[in-house]
């Protein structure tokens, strides 16, 4: 479900989402990742990369899971791998080929950098599914600012990774992503005390682990308790799911 390796004598964790051609974060790929941050972050580790095997980075989290009897689960799981990335604060880098949707994008977008390739498309199409992204509406404000982050959550639209740019979500977009990780860690990492660095990030997250504490669980609630007691979530979903449009009934 993920491939992992050290490199650097264990100051470099990289993590492969392995399941192609989508990517998708389900349960079991979840708990694949939160078990490899458990067992191979070490003090010593600078850096946390993550990026898909194939030619995407991730389509988003399982679909099938976000129906209403599997969305606690869900939610619950989803959201505690970012509460295990802020408490472990090792910096991070997510590297963006092809699709990066809805929860993937949402772990990119955690991550302290994202370098892109020229094709990559990056977005939150939860709206299509008469949904909305919990993580990404606390993240994407934070991270982008409040019009961008309403560009991506209330449109659905898909931004190409020059316009991600500029939007600020991506650093640097390259043909050669793994070069410029390279040398992004032999420049600024490499000579860097470990635990230095976490304390760093830290501080410089200090709004967003105030609101993950505070503002996530509201989140959660509002999408569990009232929007997925309204019609036209779960229409959207089954639509998705059987492959057909869905009759909304506003409500």
């Amino acid at each position: 479900m993920i491939q992992r390796d050290k490199r650097e004598g264990g100051a470099v964790l990289r993590i492969v989402l392995d399941a192609p051609k989508a990517n998708i974060l389900d349960s079991a790929m979840i708990r694949a990742i939160g078990g490899a941050l458990e067992a191979d972050v070490e003090a010593g580790t600078k850096l946390i990369v993550f990026e898909g095997a194939g030619k995407h980075f991730c389509f988003g989290a399982s679909v099938e899971e976000h129906r209403r009897d599997a969305a606690p689960a869900m939610l619950a799981a989803f959201h505690g791998l970012f509460r295990q990335l802020a408490r472990l604060a090792v910096p991070t880098c997510a590297i963006v080929r092809g699709q990066c949707l809805g929860g993937g994008l949402e772990l990119a977008a955690y991550c302290t950098f994202l370098v892109a390739t020229p094709e990559a498309r990056l977005g939150q199409p939860e709206i299509k599914l008469a949904v909305f992204p919990p993580m990404a509406s606390l993240l994407l404000p934070w991270r982008l600012g409040g019009g961008a982050a309403l560009d991506l959550c209330v449109t659905g639209r898909s931004v190409d990774a020059a316009e991600a740019q500029r939007m600020g979500l991506v650093n640097a977009v390259t043909d050669d992503p793994e070069a410029w990780v390279s040398a992004l860690f032999a420049e600024s990492l490499r000579p860097t005390s470990a635990s230095s660095l976490r304390f760093a990030e830290r501080a410089a997250r200090a709004d967003l682990m105030r609101r993950l504490e505070r503002d996530l669980p509201e989140l959660e609630r509002l999408y569990l308790d009232e929007l997925m007691t309204t019609h036209d979530a779960n229409e959207g979903i089954a639509a998705f799911l059987e492959r057909r449009a869905p009759q909304h009934r506003n409500a």
